[in-house]
């Protein structure tokens, strides 16, 4: 008979099993696997777990801990195609998108993380007051706190884990309850490939072992990937005890087209930006805004594309578009999109609850909504864009800023100038150029605004996980320095 597979805790070099949580899969809405289910004790353990390692961990040089990261990208590209159906099964998300991107991406981010931290930046040793040599140490903060989403869960655990232990770190990990799975997998290789048992410890669990993680005492740091409401929760926990906080939190994209846009150009990147992941991307392209001369054959571009979308069976390497992560998440969707028909708003494609298993919803297209109406102004993490119009750069700068959240944006010109004032205007952390979503390790992933502080990827993220210190060396061996006349005895 066939054995549900149980994904376990991973606590030091403990497997921990106690406790299940179902895990679904979101394409046919039936159980495939099940994980232990962690409690606030677990966290403690696993913070002591993290603790008792971290010293021998942050002792190592850099070159051996980047060559263990290194061993550790390896062993996942070598494990692509186990990883990639893995996660296809418990996120819902087309193979072909885990397999040629979410797995490819993780390896290279990993890759990158084992070679940035062996070429920290910082202001150059030297005297910058006389008699004395200033240097720069960047040092690890302890234990660290990461929180990771649902949306792409391999992917966000990478964007945390590498850089905090490529700097020494060590780290508790809580993915989402329902898409622990190549998190925990994860976790298992690091030790397989030499990282030692208790630099990477998985807890999964709902809000007791959020909570846990961001108020233990020995917790430094918190990294949190999420809702703008849940990342409030995580900051107002952490402050008490001063640690630091990292967000990356809720996004509402706008997508500027211009009348001396490529519309072809843009109409194609519109429904990739908009549709991939199912929409569960907080960067996603969410608002569309088209100059009015253009609005209508935008539209009509779009309107055709998203017709040609192929939404199904998330492990046929044809499917576009596969389910929503979960039922909670296609009622809430729905919901924003029957509410906007309720009010009058027009909805040019879909809108409509498909028939059959799993948590399927179609590519929806709504138009010309109010600015302050729900659809327009709050994240609704799904396969729903809203296509509105602007009359002048002025407008289209004041419609993209419009909003609380500022993680990202595009800008759709043929005009140079016109791209670089309005990439300087919009307040995002990142905007693209006749292009949206493309990301490079290399480069900070981060938010304006509501959509949260501190940075993924690139060298900055390194620095989040580190603290500076100055160090001061006297050159003169002086018993009476220069200065001290102005605290003691004569100048």
């Amino acid at each position: 008979p066939y054995t549900m597979e149980h994904f376990p805790l991973v606590i030091g070099e403990r497997f921990v099993t106690h406790g299940s949580i179902d895990l679904v899969n979101p394409a046919t809405g039936q159980v495939f696997a099940t994980c232990a289910e962690g409690t606030r004790a677990d966290v403690f353990e696993a913070v002591e777990a993290a603790k008792n390692i971290q010293p021998k961990w942050a002792a190592m040089t850099l070159g051996e801990r980047s060559n263990l990261i290194m061993k550790l990208a390896n062993a996942l590209e070598e494990r692509a195609e186990a990883f990639a159906t893995l996660e296809s099964t418990n996120a819902g998300k087309p193979i072909k998108l885990a397999k040629f991107g979410d797995v490819p991406f993780s390896v290279d981010n990993l890759r990158f993380f084992a070679g940035a931290v062996r070429r920290q930046e910082g202001a150059a040793a030297g005297e910058y007051a006389g008699g004395y040599t200033s240097m720069l140490r960047r040092e690890p903060l302890g234990v660290v706190g990461l929180l990771t989403p649902w949306n792409y869960p391999l992917m966000m655990a990478v964007w945390k884990l590498g850089p905090a232990i490529a700097a020494g770190n060590t780290a508790v990990l809580k993915p989402a309850p329902n898409t622990p799975a190549t998190t925990i997998l994860l976790a298992k290789l690091a030790q397989e490939v030499g990282i030692p048992a208790g630099v990477i410890n998985i807890v999964t669990g709902g809000v007791e072992v959020g909570e846990a993680i961001c108020t233990h005492p020995d917790v430094r740091m918190v990294s949190f990937t999420g809702s703008t409401a849940t990342g409030q929760r995580v900051a107002a926990l952490a402050s008490p005890l001063i640690k630091r906080v990292t967000l990356e939190l809720g996004g509402k994209a706008p997508f500027v087209v211009f009348a001396d846009a490529d519309l072809d150009a843009a109409a194609q990147g519109a429904v990739a930006a908009s549709f991939m992941n199912a929409g569960q991307d907080c960067t996603a392209a969410t608002r569309i805004y088209v100059e009015g001369s253009v609005r209508d054959a935008f539209v009509a571009k779009l309107v055709a594309n998203v017709a040609k979308l192929v939404v199904g069976d998330p492990s046929s390497l044809d499917t576009d578009m596969g389910p929503l992560s979960s039922h909670v998440q296609r009622v809430k969707v729905d919901g924003y999109v029957q509410d906007a028909r309720k009010s009058g708003i027009q909805v040019l494609a879909g809108g409509v609850l498909p028939q059959g298993p799993g948590y399927f919803y179609p590519a929806t297209v709504i138009a010309d909504a109010p600015e302050d109406a729900p659809c327009v102004r709050e994240e609704i993490f799904g396969p729903v864009v809203v296509v509105n119009r602007f009359t002048d750069e002025a407008d289209a700068v004041a419609k993209a800023n419009g909003v609380p959240y500022g993680l990202a944006a595009s800008v759709w010109t043929l005009n140079v100038q016109r791209a670089m004032r309005l990439s300087g205007a919009i307040q995002a952390g990142t905007v693209w150029v006749n292009d949206h979503l493309p990301i490079a390790s290399e480069m900070p992933h981060g938010g304006y605004k509501a959509s949260g502080f501190g940075k993924d990827m690139s060298h900055y993220a390194i620095e989040e996980f580190t603290q500076v210190k100055h160090v001061m060396l006297d050159n003169t061996g002086a018993v009476v320095k220069p200065w001290h006349g102005v605290a003691f005895g004569k100048l």
